[in-house]
Protein backbone atom coordinates (compact mmCIF):
# COMPACT_ATOMS: atom_id res chain seq x y z
CA UNK A 1 0.00 0.00 0.00
CA UNK A 2 1.56 3.37 -1.32
CA UNK A 3 0.67 6.97 -2.23
CA UNK A 4 0.31 10.47 -0.34
CA UNK A 5 -0.62 11.18 2.90
CA UNK A 6 -3.75 13.31 1.75
CA UNK A 7 -4.72 13.66 -1.52
CA UNK A 8 -3.22 17.72 -2.47
CA UNK A 9 -4.28 18.14 -5.60
CA UNK A 10 -5.43 15.99 -8.87
CA UNK A 11 -2.33 16.43 -10.99
CA UNK A 12 -0.24 15.43 -8.07
CA UNK A 13 -2.20 12.36 -7.58
CA UNK A 14 -2.16 11.06 -10.83
CA UNK A 15 1.52 11.59 -11.54
CA UNK A 16 2.33 9.46 -8.27
CA UNK A 17 -0.09 7.18 -9.10
CA UNK A 18 1.52 6.63 -12.40
CA UNK A 19 5.37 6.55 -10.98
CA UNK A 20 3.99 4.38 -8.39
CA UNK A 21 2.57 1.61 -11.08
CA UNK A 22 5.37 1.72 -13.05
CA UNK A 23 7.66 0.95 -10.30
CA UNK A 24 5.44 -1.87 -8.85
CA UNK A 25 5.26 -2.86 -12.70
CA UNK A 26 9.00 -3.12 -13.30
CA UNK A 27 9.33 -4.85 -9.51
CA UNK A 28 6.07 -7.54 -10.44
CA UNK A 29 5.07 -6.09 -6.92
CA UNK A 30 1.27 -5.92 -6.34
CA UNK A 31 0.19 -2.16 -5.65
CA UNK A 32 -2.60 -0.88 -2.87
CA UNK A 33 -2.64 2.78 -4.20
CA UNK A 34 -3.20 5.35 -0.90
CA UNK A 35 -4.55 8.16 0.09
CA UNK A 36 -7.11 10.20 1.70
CA UNK A 37 -9.52 12.23 1.56
CA UNK A 38 -9.57 14.17 4.93
CA UNK A 39 -7.37 13.76 8.05
CA UNK A 40 -9.19 14.43 10.66
CA UNK A 41 -6.35 13.93 13.01
CA UNK A 42 -4.43 16.76 12.96
CA UNK A 43 -1.83 18.55 15.22
CA UNK A 44 -3.26 22.00 14.38
CA UNK A 45 -5.86 23.71 13.28
CA UNK A 46 -4.43 25.37 10.47
CA UNK A 47 -2.57 21.87 9.23
CA UNK A 48 -4.13 20.75 5.53
CA UNK A 49 -6.81 18.42 5.62
CA UNK A 50 -7.29 17.44 2.08
CA UNK A 51 -10.37 18.21 -0.36
CA UNK A 52 -12.93 16.68 1.43
CA UNK A 53 -14.65 13.36 0.75
CA UNK A 54 -16.59 14.58 -2.22
CA UNK A 55 -13.65 15.80 -4.60
CA UNK A 56 -11.16 13.13 -2.97
CA UNK A 57 -13.51 10.02 -3.70
CA UNK A 58 -13.58 11.71 -7.52
CA UNK A 59 -10.09 11.64 -8.10
CA UNK A 60 -9.22 8.03 -6.21
CA UNK A 61 -11.93 7.14 -8.58
CA UNK A 62 -10.32 8.29 -10.98
CA UNK A 63 -6.64 6.63 -10.55
CA UNK A 64 -8.83 3.37 -9.98
CA UNK A 65 -9.57 3.38 -13.15
CA UNK A 66 -7.23 5.07 -15.43
CA UNK A 67 -4.47 2.98 -13.69
CA UNK A 68 -6.43 0.00 -13.34
CA UNK A 69 -5.15 -0.20 -9.36
CA UNK A 70 -7.32 -0.92 -6.12
CA UNK A 71 -7.06 1.86 -3.87
CA UNK A 72 -7.23 2.34 0.31
CA UNK A 73 -8.73 5.34 1.87
CA UNK A 74 -9.34 6.29 5.49
CA UNK A 75 -12.63 6.79 7.20
CA UNK A 76 -13.02 8.29 10.40
CA UNK A 77 -17.49 8.50 10.57
CA UNK A 78 -20.27 6.04 10.16
CA UNK A 79 -21.62 8.22 7.42
CA UNK A 80 -18.65 8.42 5.17
CA UNK A 81 -18.75 4.34 4.87
CA UNK A 82 -21.18 3.87 2.40
CA UNK A 83 -19.66 7.25 -0.40
CA UNK A 84 -15.95 5.88 0.22
CA UNK A 85 -17.25 2.02 -0.25
CA UNK A 86 -18.55 2.71 -3.76
CA UNK A 87 -15.06 3.85 -4.76
CA UNK A 88 -12.56 2.21 -2.20
CA UNK A 89 -11.44 -1.44 -2.88
CA UNK A 90 -10.34 -0.99 0.91
CA UNK A 91 -11.44 0.78 3.68
CA UNK A 92 -9.17 2.20 6.13
CA UNK A 93 -9.89 3.05 9.78
CA UNK A 94 -7.17 5.21 11.21
CA UNK A 95 -5.03 4.15 14.27
CA UNK A 96 -7.10 6.53 16.82
CA UNK A 97 -10.36 5.24 15.65
CA UNK A 98 -9.85 1.51 16.14
CA UNK A 99 -11.76 1.34 18.99
CA UNK A 100 -14.34 2.69 17.70
CA UNK A 101 -17.24 0.33 17.71
CA UNK A 102 -20.19 1.90 15.42
CA UNK A 103 -17.30 2.73 12.99
CA UNK A 104 -16.11 -0.73 12.76
CA UNK A 105 -19.26 -2.50 12.46
CA UNK A 106 -20.56 0.16 9.93
CA UNK A 107 -17.12 -0.76 8.03
CA UNK A 108 -17.69 -4.41 8.22
CA UNK A 109 -21.38 -4.32 6.74
CA UNK A 110 -20.32 -2.82 3.97
CA UNK A 111 -18.70 -6.01 2.72
CA UNK A 112 -15.55 -4.28 1.91
CA UNK A 113 -12.02 -5.48 3.04
CA UNK A 114 -10.91 -2.97 5.73
CA UNK A 115 -7.98 -2.31 6.99
CA UNK A 116 -7.82 -1.56 11.02
CA UNK A 117 -4.14 0.17 12.04
CA UNK A 118 -3.40 -0.54 15.49
CA UNK A 119 -3.70 2.26 17.98
CA UNK A 120 -0.85 3.81 19.47
CA UNK A 121 -2.27 2.67 22.76
CA UNK A 122 -3.01 -0.67 22.24
CA UNK A 123 -0.78 -3.92 22.99
CA UNK A 124 -0.85 -6.35 20.31
CA UNK A 125 -2.73 -8.95 21.78
CA UNK A 126 -5.82 -5.91 22.49
CA UNK A 127 -6.62 -6.74 18.94
CA UNK A 128 -8.33 -9.73 19.07
CA UNK A 129 -11.20 -7.78 20.78
CA UNK A 130 -10.90 -5.56 17.62
CA UNK A 131 -11.14 -8.62 15.40
CA UNK A 132 -14.13 -9.99 16.87
CA UNK A 133 -16.33 -6.83 16.74
CA UNK A 134 -15.42 -6.74 13.11
CA UNK A 135 -15.95 -10.43 12.33
CA UNK A 136 -19.21 -10.04 14.40
CA UNK A 137 -21.20 -9.24 11.43
CA UNK A 138 -19.67 -12.05 9.02
CA UNK A 139 -16.99 -10.32 7.28
CA UNK A 140 -13.79 -11.50 7.44
CA UNK A 141 -12.10 -9.73 4.86
CA UNK A 142 -9.75 -7.92 6.99
CA UNK A 143 -6.00 -6.50 7.29
CA UNK A 144 -4.71 -5.62 10.68
CA UNK A 145 -2.14 -2.64 10.36
CA UNK A 146 1.01 -2.05 12.78
CA UNK A 147 2.27 1.46 13.10
CA UNK A 148 4.30 1.93 16.16
CA UNK A 149 3.18 2.52 19.84
CA UNK A 150 4.11 5.59 21.95
CA UNK A 151 6.69 5.64 23.73
CA UNK A 152 7.19 8.79 26.07
CA UNK A 153 6.44 12.18 24.49
CA UNK A 154 6.60 12.89 20.79
CA UNK A 155 7.99 9.51 20.19
CA UNK A 156 6.82 5.91 18.93
CA UNK A 157 8.57 2.63 19.10
CA UNK A 158 7.99 -0.56 17.24
CA UNK A 159 7.69 -4.02 19.07
CA UNK A 160 8.57 -6.31 16.45
CA UNK A 161 6.91 -8.84 18.64
CA UNK A 162 3.74 -7.79 17.74
CA UNK A 163 3.66 -8.84 13.81
CA UNK A 164 3.56 -12.75 15.08
CA UNK A 165 1.18 -12.61 17.98
CA UNK A 166 -1.34 -10.16 15.78
CA UNK A 167 -0.31 -12.47 12.55
CA UNK A 168 -1.25 -15.68 14.93
CA UNK A 169 -5.28 -14.17 14.78
CA UNK A 170 -5.10 -15.64 11.27
CA UNK A 171 -5.65 -12.15 9.51
CA UNK A 172 -2.84 -11.03 7.02
CA UNK A 173 -0.57 -8.07 9.07
CA UNK A 174 0.74 -5.49 7.60
CA UNK A 175 3.69 -2.53 8.42
CA UNK A 176 2.99 0.52 7.99
CA UNK A 177 7.03 2.29 7.79
CA UNK A 178 6.45 5.67 6.99
CA UNK A 179 4.02 6.16 10.31
CA UNK A 180 5.93 3.81 12.61
CA UNK A 181 8.45 6.97 12.12
CA UNK A 182 6.71 9.37 13.45
CA UNK A 183 7.06 12.27 15.95
CA UNK A 184 3.87 13.46 16.71
CA UNK A 185 3.56 16.89 17.88
CA UNK A 186 7.19 16.81 17.43
CA UNK A 187 7.46 20.41 15.71
CA UNK A 188 5.27 21.94 17.83
CA UNK A 189 2.21 22.42 15.79
CA UNK A 190 2.96 19.56 13.04
CA UNK A 191 4.51 15.96 13.33
CA UNK A 192 7.85 15.36 12.83
CA UNK A 193 9.57 12.49 11.17
CA UNK A 194 12.33 10.35 11.00
CA UNK A 195 12.54 8.79 6.64
CA UNK A 196 16.00 8.25 7.28
CA UNK A 197 15.12 5.11 9.09
CA UNK A 198 12.20 4.01 6.83
CA UNK A 199 14.48 1.01 5.06
CA UNK A 200 16.19 -0.43 8.25
CA UNK A 201 12.70 -0.48 10.01
CA UNK A 202 11.10 -2.22 6.72
CA UNK A 203 13.74 -5.00 6.37
CA UNK A 204 13.15 -5.75 9.96
CA UNK A 205 9.38 -6.21 9.28
CA UNK A 206 10.03 -8.26 6.08
CA UNK A 207 12.79 -10.11 8.04
CA UNK A 208 10.10 -10.66 11.19
CA UNK A 209 7.58 -11.76 8.87
CA UNK A 210 4.74 -9.66 7.49
CA UNK A 211 2.00 -9.78 4.83
CA UNK A 212 2.77 -6.34 3.57
CA UNK A 213 4.28 -3.17 3.74
CA UNK A 214 2.10 0.27 3.83
CA UNK A 215 4.35 3.23 2.62
CA UNK A 216 3.56 6.78 2.31
CA UNK A 217 5.18 8.07 -0.89
CA UNK A 218 5.66 11.69 -2.04
CA UNK A 219 7.09 13.19 -5.26
CA UNK A 220 8.85 15.65 -2.86
CA UNK A 221 8.40 15.09 0.59
CA UNK A 222 9.92 18.53 2.19
CA UNK A 223 7.08 20.08 0.36
CA UNK A 224 4.08 18.05 0.98
CA UNK A 225 1.28 19.75 2.94
CA UNK A 226 0.86 17.00 5.50
CA UNK A 227 3.22 13.96 6.90
CA UNK A 228 6.52 15.43 4.67
CA UNK A 229 8.93 14.06 7.27
CA UNK A 230 7.93 10.53 7.49
CA UNK A 231 7.27 10.33 3.72
CA UNK A 232 9.47 8.45 1.46
CA UNK A 233 10.64 9.94 -1.86
CA UNK A 234 9.44 8.52 -4.90
CA UNK A 235 12.96 9.02 -6.33
CA UNK A 236 13.97 6.38 -3.45
CA UNK A 237 11.33 4.03 -3.58
CA UNK A 238 11.99 1.53 -6.32
CA UNK A 239 15.80 0.76 -5.40
CA UNK A 240 14.42 0.02 -1.34
CA UNK A 241 11.44 -1.87 -3.07
CA UNK A 242 13.98 -3.54 -4.97
CA UNK A 243 15.95 -4.66 -1.70
CA UNK A 244 12.91 -5.26 0.16
CA UNK A 245 12.07 -8.12 -2.50
CA UNK A 246 15.28 -9.87 -2.51
CA UNK A 247 14.97 -10.05 1.24
CA UNK A 248 11.59 -11.12 1.00
CA UNK A 249 12.48 -13.89 -1.36
CA UNK A 250 15.59 -14.83 1.19
CA UNK A 251 13.12 -14.87 3.89
CA UNK A 252 10.12 -16.69 2.67
CA UNK A 253 9.55 -20.13 4.76
CA UNK A 254 9.01 -23.49 3.66
CA UNK A 255 5.38 -24.81 3.15
CA UNK A 256 3.67 -25.08 6.42
CA UNK A 257 5.86 -22.89 8.17
CA UNK A 258 5.99 -19.47 10.04
CA UNK A 259 7.20 -16.54 8.28
CA UNK A 260 10.77 -14.64 9.05
CA UNK A 261 14.35 -15.15 8.46
CA UNK A 262 15.72 -18.18 10.84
Amino acid sequence: MAGPCVIESREMTLRTAERLADICGRLELPLIFKSSFDKGNRTSLASFRGPGIDEGLRILAEVRDRFRIPVVTDIHAVPEVAPAAEVADILQIPAFLCRQTDLILAASRSGKCVNIKKGQFLAPWDMKNIIEKYTSTGNRQLIITERGSSFGYNNLVVDFRGLPIMRAFGYPVVFDVTHSLQLPGGYGDRSGGQREFAEPLARAAVAVGVDGLFMEVHPEPEKALCDGPNMISLDDLEGMLARLRELREKCSPPPGKAGGCV
